[in-house]
């Protein structure tokens, strides 16, 4: 008997994942706990362990394919053979006995063709419509007349059926129906085209523009590849080839997580970025007295640990900023929490792990957190909590250079700080009577943040208040 090993909801919002890896073949024997498959969800590697003992009979996936919750990766025969058989029907029936097997094998076509004489569903009390309509439907004998009362009722019984389904909750992600109230669509007016009569964005965008979306049959999951956009909102393909020689390269792993939450976040969130220059002169001259200490600990005194604490300490004061908006319950999610991401480049693109309670972690245990998680990361050895939940973010481009640049929130975040390279430079301080010039060493700030949650004075106040803490190196102390 084959069982379906299939790809089951892994909880924390994920309905898809990446094949990294396929550790089994057609015909291989595996056990019940073996790795059969390593899959990439959400920035991380996960190990597939199989729910069955047996023969891998079929192998449904390779690496690169793209699965969704509820696909089929592999079959598992398990050497024994179903006790029942079962008839087109639906019903399952016990296997006969040696003489009834004989007759069933010499003369496979005769007892079939003598069960439709039958009248099951009179003898059951169905009622004569359901006799009628439902067996003859069965075999392909509904009577003329009858097909034609049904093909009149067909549109009423649909619209009755749909007016059914619309009383429950309509099947919707939330981004879709963020989407809907923006067009003023009303989601159980919307004909859906999604699994399970799910409504996606393209239906309701298809509704906002009054036509019908063209619902595509789903496809293999050896063939199908996600998409950073829908077909609706790219523009058609040129011919590349036309004007010389291209190479084509898949984009998978990171580089399409990255792709699709980018998106994702530029249609959705009204971005506003402010930008700003600190003197962090002080802070550097104390940063490297403290940094030999930290060295001796296992971390890395950087300038983005520092900013990090101060953070932490300013988001309390400013909670929106730490916050997500719930555009389906109307409210805004201050979190009482301190969890910052930290975008760290890799070779595989861009992952942000999430370093939780900034606020109540000395300086020194921060440092040494943050060194080993960057390191962790780096070598593809973090856990996928490790890269979820985190209330804010932090991406500092400063080692690589940039005097400015405009970072893209992370969804369901409201903000996020972007941190250019520090250096030093002439600065004319004091006022028109008295003045003078003097050197500081400067760090360039980017503040992105949801115009729907805050404001310009929000972001100028956010700013203003961390540059004060930076610039008393005396309150980040070492210890908690």
């Amino acid at each position: 008997m084959s069982r379906q090993f299939t790809f089951t909801d892994p909880g924390e919002g994920i309905h898809e994942a990446e094949i990294v890896e396929v550790l089994v073949a057609a015909g291989d024997t595996i056990e019940e706990g073996d790795t059969v498959l390593v899959i990439e969800t959400d920035k991380a590697t996960t190990d597939l362990p199989s729910p069955y003992t047996g023969e891998v009979e079929d192998l449904r996936v390779s690496e690169g394919d793209t699965i969704e919750v509820g696909d089929v990766l592999l079959l598992v025969a398990d050497g024994e053979d179903e006790a029942t058989t079962t008839d087109q029907s639906g019903e399952e029936a016990p296997e006969s006995d040696e003489g009834s097997g004989e007759e069933s094998a010499e003369e496979p076509a005769e007892e079939p063709a003598e069960e439709p004489a039958e009248e099951p569903a009179a003898e059951e009390g169905e009622g004569p419509e359901a006799d009628e309509g439902g067996r003859a439907a069965a075999v392909g004998e509904l009577p003329t007349e009858q097909r034609s009362v049904d093909e009149a009722e067909a549109p009423e019984r649909a619209e009755g059926a749909a007016r059914e389904r619309r009383q429950g909750p309509v099947p919707a992600s939330p981004s879709t129906r963020r989407l809907a109230r923006e067009h003023g669509v009303d989601l159980a007016e919307v004909e859906p085209t999604g699994e399970h009569g799910r409504v996606t964005s393209a239906d309701v965008e298809a509704a906002a523009e009054g036509g019908p979306v063209e619902q595509e049959p789903r496809e293999p999951v050896s063939d199908r590849r996600e998409r950073p956009e829908s077909k609706r909102e790219r523009a058609p393909e040129p011919d590349h080839e036309r004007w010389g020689p291209v190479e084509r390269v898949p984009l998978r792993g990171v580089r399409r997580t990255t792709a699709r939450r980018v998106a994702a976040s530029w249609r959705q969130i009204p971005h506003v970025t402010h930008h700003d220059v600190l003197d962090v002169t002080a802070l550097e001259r104390w940063r490297r007295e403290q940094a030999p200490r930290v060295e001796e600990a296992g971390g890395d005194l950087t300038l983005m640990v520092l900013t990090m604490k101060a953070v932490a300490g300013v988001l309390a004061r400013h909670p929106r900023f730490n916050a997500s908006l719930d555009l389906d319950a109307e409210e805004l999610v201050l979190k009482r929490h301190y969890h910052l991401a930290i975008a760290v480049d890799t070779d595989d693109g861009l992952i942000v792990p999430v370093v939780r309670d900034v606020d109540r972690t000395s300086l020194l245990d921060l440092a040494v957190e943050v060194s080993d998680l960057i390191r962790r990361v780096r070598d593809r050895d973090v856990e996928g909590d490790e890269l979820r939940g985190g209330t804010f973010t932090i991406t500092n481009v400063g080692p690589l250079g940039g005097a400015g640049f405009t970072p893209l929130i992370q969804l369901p975040q409201v903000a996020i700080l972007g941190m250019g390279r520090a250096r030093l430079e002439q600065v004319v301080t004091g006022d028109l009577d008295a003045h003078r010039t003097e050197v500081q060493f400067r760090l360039p700030l980017s503040l992105a943040y949801d115009h729907r949650v805050v404001d310009g004075a929000d972001a100028a106040r956010f700013v203003a208040d961390l540059a004060e803490a930076i610039a008393d190196p005396g309150a980040l102390l070492l210890t908690s």
